[in-house]
């Protein structure tokens, strides 16, 4: 291997900390750094800017100020003190600021569009090491070499024929084009969001379709762009139809499924549906399951086949009002008019008890022990829970039941003995 380029670089950086040029190249370095740094201070110190695209951008500023200054500037100096100083420290500091900047934007920008996803941090990790290692790479002249042999491992799919370079650049690539597609969707995303009127399902169907969209498009445009043939595809999408075919129907009837869940209209966010053994407030409708927490805190993750499938209690479908009961038994003796009076008198002084429909109270049976009263009313908002409001009710009924001397009789059994001597 030849030693020229990036080698000589360093082979000449080692013989210049021997002569008194390092002094001029590290003063040149240490002042593009420190006026770098100012600049990016100044850039931190600009107010603030309405808008999701200005906050993006300025926000990208603050984080490429540094580098990108940095980087200029010592080109600057380079090309300045090329004529009369030896510039390799110049010149070594250089792939290290361009790497520097490139880390920082692809960061900045998956945070932005990501948020504080679980894997974003691992990956985060793992793009920087692959940074540094081919800055390394470049830097000791290793990456020309390495690019060749990736070159000369070759294969065909199809008519096409592809090697291991082209294969990591599509990767980059379609990567690269489905960073910018997810930001994009998340901005229209924001702008669907902002629009009054919307339903908030068609919001979610609007925003799912243009992701779909707009990675599928990521896709098309990034493979062209390294000389991978569109037609390749055909045999991955021959493999992904077998997939269907065999194991994949499920997650398809469930992508399916949330689509007509959102566009029917059947359920949406907020509704207080009940499907199996899980009752509980729909908070999140994805593609492939919905989120339904019950009243208790504990979340339900129901695949949207099943929400389509089977039979749904929707209590908050047309009508957010719900009835609900209260049984009260009371002696053979007890006033039914005055019992019921205060039943009624109970329910209404809850402010979450509907006046209209009022609640009202109804004789239901002559029982064993005692005659069987119920008392039925309307809420509007059952989402927020019933325990609490029928544990007041029956504490006021009770209350008021000691205060006028009504009996709650309990089950008793009368027993007797025939046959025996007096």
């Amino acid at each position: 291997m030849k030693t020229s380029g990036f080698p000589n670089m360093l082979i000449g950086f080692w013989h210049d900390l021997l002569r008194p040029d390092v002094f001029w190249q590290s003063g040149a370095l240490v002042l593009c750094l420190a006026l770098a740094l100012f600049a990016s201070r100044m850039v931190r110190a600009q107010g603030q800017t309405e808008g999701r695209a200005w906050r993006l951008g300025r926000g990208g500023l603050k984080r490429l100020a540094f580098p990108l200054v940095a980087l200029v500037l010592v080109m600057l100096a380079e090309a300045l003190l090329q004529g009369h100083f030896h510039t390799h420290l110049l010149a070594l500091a250089e792939p290290l600021l361009a790497s520097f900047a490139a880390i920082r934007a692809v960061l900045y920008v998956l945070r932005y569009t990501f948020g504080a996803a679980a894997w974003l941090a691992p990956f985060e990790r793992l793009f920087a090491l692959l940074v540094w290692a081919l800055v390394a790479l470049h830097i000791t002249g290793l990456l020309p070499e390495l690019i060749r042999m990736m070159e000369g491992v070759s294969f065909d799919v199809g008519k096409q024929s592809l090697n291991l370079w082209i294969v990591l650049q599509g990767l980059v690539t379609v990567l690269a084009t489905l960073f910018v597609a997810l930001w994009l969707s998340g901005m229209v995303e924001e702008r669907l969001q902002r629009i009054e009127g919307l339903d908030g399902n068609l919001r979610a169907v609007f925003t799912r379709l243009s992701k779909v969209f707009l990675i599928l498009l990521a896709v098309l445009i990034g493979l062209p762009l390294v000389g991978i043939d569109l037609t390749t595809l055909s045999v991955f999408g021959g493999a992904l139809g077998v997939g269907l075919g065999f194991g994949l129907q499920k997650i398809a009837s469930n992508y399916v499924s949330g689509f007509i869940i959102l566009l029917d209209h059947s359920i949406s966010i907020g509704s207080l549906i009940t499907v199996g053994s899980d009752r509980g407030l729909v908070t999140k409708i994805t593609t492939r399951y919905t989120v339904v927490r019950s009243l208790s805190g504990v979340e339900a993750i129901v695949p949207n086949e099943l929400l389509v499938s089977q039979v749904v209690r929707n209590e908050s479908y047309t009508d957010p009002n719900m009835r609900f009961s209260l049984p009260v038994q009371v002696g053979y003796e007890t006033d039914l008019d005055q019992a019921m009076r205060i039943m009624v008198e109970a329910a209404r002084a809850q402010p979450r008890v509907l006046a209209e429909p009022g609640p009202g109270a109804f004789l239901v049976e002559f029982a064993d022990s005692g005659i069987n009263l119920e008392l039925g009313y309307w809420i509007a908002d059952p989402e927020q829970g019933t325990l609490q409001l029928r544990s007041d009710i029956n504490l006021a009924i009770w209350r008021n039941f000691q205060a006028a001397g009504i009996n709650i009789p309990y089950p008793q059994r009368e027993v007797r003995l025939l046959g025996t001597p007096a």
